[in-house]
């Protein structure tokens, strides 16, 4: 099943990747705040993982 808020941190990332102009602001605080919830209940692999995520992330912006 593995960590489903990891799985969600990456779909929100995901989401905010592909989001419209007008809602890419909403939709990288959502991915910022799953990120930050699956950070604190990942494995190491997982947080690099997460941190690659974060990374592309910060290039929406």
């Amino acid at each position: 099943m593995g960590n489903q808020l990891f799985q969600e941190a990456r779909r929100f990332v995901e989401m905010a990747k592909t989001a419209d102009p007008a809602e890419r602001s909403s939709a990288v605080e959502k991915a910022k705040n799953a990120l930050s919830s699956a950070y604190a209940n990942s494995t190491v692999a997982e947080q690099s993982q997460l941190q690659e995520m974060q990374n592309e992330l910060e290039q929406v912006k």
